[in-house]
């Protein structure tokens, strides 16, 4: 959906189907916990067209930072002639778009597998290779051996007459050890030859195996990009059908509960004393703001500096990202490698309570952790929000909030810090026409280069 703030741009929300086993309604039914605000996803809801069935979702760890943070359901609103009221068409769009969230996951997780798959292939196919050249030289050795034995065998007397006839004994005695020793060689290397192609054989059908997985994998990630794509066209054809007037309203409704949710989310103080004067995002810069440490400074920089760039499925940079490709290459350019999914930032990051955020932190977003932005400080966060959106300053109530990470807890915070200027509101969503569809095309082509879409996209 798209985030409405000011004059806000309506474009349709691009699904990225995700994860394990895909059919085109594996989409997790997750009770929200903060209802999602999506006007893309509006046409979703008007028409009542789209059918979710439900599929496990992989549950993500939270602990006592948790935070439950978001908006009230939608208010009630007068009921349009014939239909549902706004309210009751925003909830609804929300619960779309939720839904849809979690189906892109799953299809950032399909390809995340599919990529460690591929390693695990060309590992095993170079370990056959290996092995079968082992074999091959054991072998030739074996062969080697066998013919110098049955040369000095070729006198057709025992060693130890030979050792009584010889002219000189001791040579012979010599000669005859040498034998012996050829003789363990050829052993061993009989030994050697019998394990290496027990080994090579083992490793073939490994190989077989690893690649027959990665094939199934292929196909699992193919089919929710698909479900994705049409999603995406379901979304487009809705959207236009409505009128401008009722997408005037919604854009308007739902740009006053995102306001009331943010100033609700800061009074609460959940963010202990980091929120400009005033308690509201547009108050001082630098009023209440905690100092990041170094490379949470340079890391807050760098996202800054992506602002106005599209949303694209798996896209790292440098001319679009998505939400955790944001974060990642961010923190990377600040000297700190991170995981690359929301899920992983979230499970394997050191969490920290949001009354203790400071610039650099990353937040997390909805149960499955699907979606993640940078926290700038003043209550807001860089996020690249959706696909047909591009990467922009947010409130950090936006989405509902499960809690917080830091990529460097050991660093120490800055001893002075100026707060860097942040927008008063988050500003439109300015639409990328095709920039979802290209995309996906695109992920889809890149996958032999390792290119994989890997988190899911928010408002």
């Amino acid at each position: 959906m798209t985030r409405v703030g000011g004059s806000a741009q309506l474009t349709a929300r691009t699904a990225r189907t995700p994860g394990d086993d895909h059919r085109e309604a594996l989409v997790p039914e997750v009770s929200p916990l903060i209802p999602v605000r999506s006007v893309s996803a509006v046409a979703v809801a008007t028409a009542a067209m789209v059918v979710v069935t439900a599929q496990p979702a992989q549950p993500v760890p939270q602990d006592r930072h948790t935070v439950r943070a978001g908006r009230p359901a939608a208010a009630a609103a007068p009921a349009e002639p014939g239909g549902r009221s706004l309210g009751e068409l925003l909830t609804r769009m929300r619960t779309l778009y939720r839904q849809t969230e979690a189906a892109s996951e799953a299809y950032n997780g399909a390809a995340e597998r599919l990529k460690a798959q591929q390693a695990e292939v060309r590992r095993l196919n170079a370990r056959l290779v290996r092995t079968r050249s082992a074999v091959d030289a054991g072998r030739a050795e074996a062969g080697r051996l066998a013919r110098q034995q049955y040369r000095e065998q070729a006198a057709g007397l025992p060693p130890s007459v030979q050792v009584l006839l010889a002219d000189d004994p001791v040579r012979a005695l010599q000669g005859g050890h040498a034998l012996q020793r050829a003789v363990g060689r050829q052993a061993v290397a009989v030994k050697r030859l019998t394990s290496g192609e027990r080994q090579r054989d083992a490793l073939a059908l490994r190989a077989r195996g690893a690649l027959e997985k990665q094939r199934r994998l292929a196909a699992t990630r193919k089919a929710h990009r698909d479900a994705a794509q049409r999603r995406l066209r379901q979304v487009e054809r809705m959207l236009a059908a409505l009128p401008p007037e009722r997408l005037a309203r919604l854009r308007q409704l739902e740009s006053t509960q995102d306001a009331r949710a943010q100033r609700e989310f800061l009074a609460g103080g959940a963010l202990g004393g980091d929120t400009p004067k005033g308690g509201a995002p547009g108050g001082d810069a630098q009023a209440g703001t905690r100092a990041p440490s170094e490379q949470g400074r340079r890391a807050l920089e760098f996202a800054l500096a992506q602002r106005g760039k599209p949303y694209a499925w798996g896209a790292e940079g440098p001319r679009a990202y998505d939400c955790s490709g944001l974060t990642a290459r961010a923190w990377a350019r600040a000297g700190r490698a991170i995981p690359r999914t929301s899920q992983q930032q979230w499970r394997r990051l050191e969490r920290v309570p949001l009354r203790e955020l400071r610039p650099g932190d990353l937040v997390l977003y909805f149960a499955g952790a699907t979606h993640v932005g940078l926290y700038a400080g003043q209550g807001r966060i860089v996020q690249a929000p959706r696909p047909g959106a591009r990467v922009k300053v947010s409130p950090i109530a936006a989405n509902p909030v499960i809690g917080a990470v830091r990529p460097d807890p050991w660093a120490p915070p800055l001893p002075s810090y100026e707060a860097p200027p942040l927008p008063a509101d988050a500003g439109p969503d300015d639409a990328v026409p095709g920039a979802a569809r290209t995309d996906a095309a695109r992920t889809d082509a890149g996958q032999a280069r390792g290119t994989e879409p890997r988190s899911s996209d928010a408002r």
